[in-house]
């Protein structure tokens, strides 16, 4: 979309280059070749998987029928320059601890393992390549 070209653009003017953290819909739009996330993708400095993004993969890999040849394509797609695996840490349960008290006093919960993802991208000052409409719950996190 117009929009992510946008926001990318404006994120890389701010700091010089676009640091993303993938969500699993886009890694998924990505590699159905949607135009705008392979833009997206490409614009970018470094392109980082959150570890629950790669266990929500590697589940759906489990199940569906094309499980060799999806995990083939991701590994692929991690060894490439710039891309990696985000893990927590114990900072990161300090960032976890802060985007679960502010969705629990909003009233606006969110899936675990998105309340991860967030942490991680918060902590490392990255921009959230999501389409999940939730996280707009977290106003401190930017997203394209």
């Amino acid at each position: 979309m117009a929009e992510e070209a946008h926001a990318a653009e404006e994120a890389t003017q701010q700091d010089g280059g676009v640091r993303l953290a993938l969500d699993t819909n886009r890694y998924t739009d990505l590699f159905r070749n949607e135009q705008s996330a392979i833009e997206t993708v490409e614009r970018a400095d470094e392109v980082w998987l959150p570890f629950v993004v790669v266990g929500e993969l590697r589940a759906g890999f489990a199940v569906g029928t094309r499980g060799p040849y999806n995990e083939a394509v991701l590994r692929r797609f991690l060894m490439k320059p710039g891309v990696g695996i985000l893990y927590a840490d114990e900072q990161t349960t300090h960032h976890y601890a802060n985007v679960y008290r502010q969705l629990r006093k909003q009233g606006t919960p969110i899936p675990t393992n998105d309340m991860w993802i967030a942490a991680l991208a918060l902590q490392h000052s990255l921009v959230l390549y999501a389409r999940d409409a939730h996280f707009d719950a977290l106003a401190q996190l930017v997203r394209i």
